[in-house]
């Protein structure tokens, strides 16, 4: 199955205690079902000192469900995501406004 939501796309949590904010994907994990977003769902992981680096509370991004992003539009509003052709090719677009992502 084609992926609806990529690393590097816009998006806005629908739900949660993040809701309503937006941020970029760093990162997919397709066998978990989960994306993680910069700078949203921050948790501190605490980290032992080396030589290398500091150590301490260290905020995290932690990955969130799929279910709970959406697509951010040109319009800036959450949209979900459709498949097409054109011109041979298999493209994303937003179902709100028809652009092609």
């Amino acid at each position: 199955m084609a992926a609806k939501l990529k690393k590097g796309d816009k998006v806005v949590v629908l739900s949660g205690k993040d809701k309503g904010k937006q941020g970029e994907i760093q990162q997919v994990l397709p066998s978990r079902g989960k994306a993680v977003v910069e700078g949203l769902n921050i948790a501190i992981r605490h980290a032992k000192q080396s030589q290398t680096s500091q150590g301490g509370r260290l905020p995290q991004p932690m990955p969130i469900h799929l279910s709970n992003l959406a697509i951010v539009d040109a319009n800036g509003k959450p949209t979900r995501v459709g498949f097409r052709e054109v011109d041979g090719k298999k493209v994303r677009f937003a179902k709100t406004t028809g652009d092609v992502i």
